[in-house]
């Protein structure tokens, strides 16, 4: 009996051609959308751009010898890989509707209109920020609550929006990096096999002075800005509107409280957005009955099924307000999970994207000659940061951005007697902290849409985002703060490492 042979298609290993023609691509195609579109370029184009892009790179993987299911495989995976991004998102887009139907966030601009100055509000909003995002260990998390009523506050005080989302997203970051229950944090440590407690501590030596620096440089904008600082409406008519709308109580924070104690307790994200959610929506019920019937709407109103209509409308579409005070109205007309699809459409085509780069070795291909051609602590400190800043371009999702650089890094600082902690904290600090630098990175994307202020408006005031892993690229080269270890020990474990991960 015959039997019929099916010749496989040999593998190829890519060209440099082949990696650079992808991100040529995406190059020429987000700076047309730039140009084309401006700033509503995120509303639609480049997310088509991104796409693509991604049947670019497929293109090359087939031309390879790779075959389709190959591709459908890398698209799977990483769309898997944002799975827990994009049930937070949702949950995030709910929770602001909810917040703002149930009195929360109104409740925090009318304490805060009162509290903060504007002379020193941006540098008191990364200050704010920085503690929360310390405490609960996300910075998702921070800028997606307490970061919402302080942009909300700054339009109502008269102070710029996108300082203060520069100023929200610098102290969301700052405690993201050094907390012990950031995920980012802890899965810096477990990628070069050192302590947790011992990363952060090595962190703190670049994130501290970053963040005194962001602190002065928010002070001094404040105090040279305040004179000529004009509120839209004076603070008086702003407190009687949001008075005269909400039952203005402190019981209306006890969302945010549930949602610090769960955060603390290591409950997931997006399970204690949820459950805040819900509790604010029932309490919304008790102190806010006269906005929950102004809208649901109806002159025949049940308390109870009115309610549940209410809360579930304002997660999904999120709460609208129209009291003819046009700043309170923009305030709280916000929410609601649709308000998150064409941010997860960019999301999904950047990772998609990514994916793909990294699974046809695309990347490594550009890598590679990058490592050989780092022959001082300098270079190789600023390869690492360009890897890092340059996935978060291309692969659009920070932990691609943290995890492949201590891969591909970790072999070559143990060969240079180099500790793992210099790595994690480098590699922290290039991947984590810029990740929401880049518009349709998942990071810049999410930070974009919860805070209403594009990216690139608030890109030159995320402080911290740029003088953090200035400053350990800075200690590379100088060699300041820089622990070393015996070659052949740290070799010999990180070689460990590398075939325990893969």
């Amino acid at each position: 009996m015959a039997r019929t042979k099916i010749a496989k298609r040999a593998v190829r290993t890519p060209s440099l051609a082949d990696a650079i023609i992808p991100l040529a691509t995406l190059a020429v195609l987000v700076a047309s959308c730039l140009v084309l579109f401006g700033l509503d370029a995120l509303d639609g184009p480049i997310q088509v751009a991104l796409v693509l892009c991604a049947m670019v790179a497929a293109l090359i993987a087939l031309k390879n010898g790779h075959g389709w299911h190959d591709v459908q495989r890398a698209g799977q995976g990483a769309l898997a890989s944002v799975t827990s991004a994009m049930f937070i998102l949702l949950a995030v887009g709910a929770l602001i509707g909810v917040w703002n139907l149930s009195g929360t966030i109104p409740t925090l601009v009318y304490y805060g209109i009162q509290l903060l100055a504007p002379s020193w509000y941006y540098a008191a909003t990364a200050l704010i920020c920085g503690v929360i995002a310390l405490s609960i260990g996300s910075s998702w998390t921070t800028a997606g609550t307490i970061g919402v009523g302080l942009v909300g506050i700054a339009a109502m005080l008269g102070v710029s929006p996108a300082i203060t989302a520069g100023a929200v997203i610098s102290g969301a970051y700052l405690g993201d990096k050094l907390s012990p229950l950031s995920e980012t944090s802890i899965l810096s440590a477990q990628m070069v096999k050192v302590d947790i407690y011992q990363h952060i501590k090595r962190q703190a030596w670049t994130s501290v002075p970053a963040f005194g620096i962001a602190f002065i440089v928010f002070l001094i904008i404040g105090l040279v800005g305040a004179p000529n600082v004009h509120p839209p409406i004076s603070e008086a008519v702003e407190l009687r509107g949001l008075n005269g709308i909400f039952t203005i109580t402190p019981l209306n924070l006890l969302p945010l409280v549930l949602l610090i104690i769960l955060s603390v307790r290591k409950v997931p994200a997006s399970l204690a957005l949820a459950f805040s959610t819900i509790f604010a929506g029932i309490l919304g019920a008790f102190l806010q009955p006269a906005v929950m019937k102004a809208f649901v709407g109806g002159t025949d109103f049940n308390v109870v099924i009115g309610s549940i209509k209410g809360i579930w409308a304002a997660m999904a579409n999120g709460f609208h307000s129209d009291t003819g005070i046009g700043e309170i109205d923009r305030l709280v007309s916000r929410g609601g999970m649709d308000s998150m699809l064409i941010t997860l459409w960019l999301i999904f085509g950047a990772v998609t994207f990514g994916a793909l780069l990294e699974e046809f070795g695309l990347i490594a291909r550009l890598v590679n000659p990058m490592i050989s051609a780092a022959k001082t602590r300098g270079r190789l400190y600023l390869t690492v940061f360009a890897c890092a800043f340059g996935l978060n371009i291309v692969a659009g999702d920070q932990y691609i951005a943290l995890v492949l650089p201590a891969r591909i890094f970790r072999l070559e600082f143990a060969k240079r007697g180099l500790a793992p902690t210099n790595l994690s904290r480098l590699a922290s600090d290039s991947g984590t902290v810029t990740s929401a630098l880049v518009p349709w990175n998942s990071c810049g994307a999410f930070m974009g849409a919860v805070l209403g202020v594009p990216t690139l408006m608030y890109l030159p005031y995320a402080i911290f985002n740029y003088v953090s892993p200035a400053l350990s690229v800075l200690y590379g080269i100088t060699g300041f703060k820089i622990e070393k270890v015996a070659v052949d020990s740290a070799a010999n474990s990180a070689a460990d490492t590398t075939e325990e991960i893969t």
